[in-house]
């Protein structure tokens, strides 16, 4: 499924593949996803570790 909300996707998914302009940037677990520092920076604005 295609989804932008995130308590809908990590309520189903047992996998997630975060894309950015068209490219994979994570795919994991939810949990590896919501500690993904790429993620955060891309969706949240957070810098990176």
């Amino acid at each position: 499924i295609v989804e932008h909300d995130m308590s809908v996707v990590f309520g189903l998914a047992d996998r997630i593949s975060v894309l950015v302009y068209g490219h994979i940037i994570a795919s994991g677990t939810p949990e590896e996803i919501r500690n993904s520092p790429k993620v955060k920076e891309a969706y949240l604005g957070e810098e990176a570790a």
